[in-house]
């Protein structure tokens, strides 16, 4: 680990190399897992503000489900996230007529609808953020669903943190940004484990 600031950041997003490869994984993270997408506090008053305009393009189950319980719920864990249909795929999650899962609310940004591009925590991964009382921690989270990623980094040399370079700043500021690659190259010249 290494310090930023007040910030614990994981080796590992200088070490493992990742580069999303969405043909192959068809965006799988957005239908695996058990819980939603982890949401910051002011993102629920953001879903609630986008909302109308991102409803036009959800399924018509997805506006059941939100109808129900909500833009955003509470999980078993006590963490915000977005909901989820049937224990799988996020309320917000689009399949294309290729099979590949997309998001509704990065979908409505693109096409120049709304100014939020979609929740933090999606554009972060595979980093996941731990909150403690004096620090957050800045964490490398390794899931099946992102072997290809993990292949693809292999192959372009791309390190997590190089990858994430525009939600990386997005999150933390220009300034978080350059200091991680200022200590890059210091960390390329410890001996640790290259995975």
């Amino acid at each position: 680990m290494v310090q930023i600031d007040d910030k614990i950041v994981s080796i590992d997003l200088f070490r493992r190399k990742y580069c999303c490869d969405l043909s192959r994984c068809k965006g799988e993270c957005c239908v695996e897992g058990d819980s939603g997408a982890p949401l910051d506090d002011d993102e629920t008053v953001v879903l609630e503000e986008i909302y109308p305009v991102v409803e036009p393009m959800l399924t018509p189950e997805a506006r059941k489900v939100i109808a129900k319980h909500g833009k955003w719920v509470t999980d078993q864990d006590g963490d915000k996230v977005t909901p989820i249909i049937n224990g799988r795929e996020c309320v917000y999650a689009l399949r294309e007529p290729d099979g590949t899962w997309k998001c509704a609310i990065e979908k409505a940004f693109y096409e120049g609808k709304i100014s939020f591009k979609k929740p933090i925590s999606c554009h972060l991964y595979p980093i996941r953020i731990a909150h403690y009382k004096s620090f957050d921690a800045l964490n490398f989270h390794e899931w099946f669903v992102c072997k290809p990623a993990f292949e693809l980094g292999q192959k372009t040399g791309t390190p997590v943190f190089k990858f994430l370079k525009e939600p990386i700043i997005r999150k933390f500021g220009e300034d978080f940004y350059r200091q991680m690659e200022e200590i890059a190259p210091e960390l390329e010249k410890i001996d640790l484990p290259n995975k």
